[in-house]
């Protein structure tokens, strides 16, 4: 599987990274930041926690589907997946993330 961050700058000029597999598909989104040293650091985190089981954060929305977060050692959270239709999907997600998340290859959309 190949897989790599995207770096981008939103309209009001804060940073995101999102993680994506094969297909273009989405994996993990992170929050906003203020700057891109910031979101540099944060995709550092996901490549730094992602092998780390106890950092998935097990989750189901409201309308039952299910979605997981990838938290830091300190507990914060790092970024969020999609809304997967079942827990199997989001486990397969999941197992992906931890075995291609430390990727290093970095698209730089800003």
């Amino acid at each position: 599987m190949t897989v790599l961050f995207e770096l981008s700058k939103s309209s009001d000029g804060q940073f995101r990274f999102v993680l994506r597999g094969d297909g273009a598909e989405a994996l993990l989104t992170s929050e906003l930041y203020k700057t891109k040293a910031s979101a540099e650091n944060g995709i550092a985190s996901v490549q730094t926690n992602c092998a780390n089981e106890a950092r998935y954060e097990r989750k189901t929305a409201a309308n039952g589907k299910a979605f997981f977060n990838l938290k830091a050692s300190n507990g914060q959270v790092i970024g969020t997946s999609p809304m997967y239709v079942d827990e199997p999907a989001r486990e397969a997600a999941i197992a992906s993330l931890r075995a291609h998340g430390a990727a290093t290859t970095v698209k730089d959309n800003t």
